[in-house]
């Protein structure tokens, strides 16, 4: 199926929020349209304020948009996103079925933003995001990733986060 733009923004929030839900995060949504984030995560004590993506697998790559685009008289306009206007990007790889969470501090300014899957044919490993460390659903690796997150928020160290309302994992 072919969908519209509005429509893959429409299911990657939707995926990202039910994602959130199930591990025990308050998910609010903004009432009025043209505001930078699309959700906010109410980590308990502290929120997130979240930009959600359509992301898409690129070989053994998932492909994480980091920036809006809107069309000009010129032609399109991309405008990336800064730590004054959210505090993570959160990505639906529809054919992988998986969420992603990547933090303001790996975001800021970027045009995009690839997740390996597996590891490369010449076994490089240096400055590689693994995709499986970005996973919602795998929140504990953020740790130190966090820092960006955590100048915006006021996030409390990692040790001092209660661990019940996120199934056992550490948000921050």
């Amino acid at each position: 199926m072919e969908w519209t733009t509005d429509q893959k923004g429409t299911i990657a929030e939707l995926a990202i929020a039910w994602e959130a839900i199930q591990l025990g995060i308050g998910v609010y949504t903004p009432v009025a349209d043209g505001e930078r984030c699309d959700l906010i995560f109410d980590l308990r004590p502290n929120l997130l304020r979240v930009q959600c993506k359509w992301a898409v697998r690129r070989g053994e790559a998932v492909a994480v948009p980091c920036q809006s685009t809107r069309r000009g008289p010129n032609g399109f306009i991309a405008r990336g996103y800064g730590p004054d206007e959210i505090d993570a990007i959160a990505a639906y790889c529809h054919e992988l079925r998986k969420c992603y969470l990547l933090p303001i501090a790996m975001v800021a300014h970027r045009g995009y933003v690839s997740l390996r899957l597996s590891p490369a044919k010449n076994n490089q490993a240096e400055r590689v995001n693994w995709a499986i460390q970005y996973e919602l659903g795998a929140i504990a690796q953020l740790g130190e990733r966090l820092h960006g997150m955590q100048e915006v928020a006021g996030s409390s160290p990692a040790s001092s986060t209660g661990k019940a309302a996120h199934n056992g994992r550490l948000f921050s």
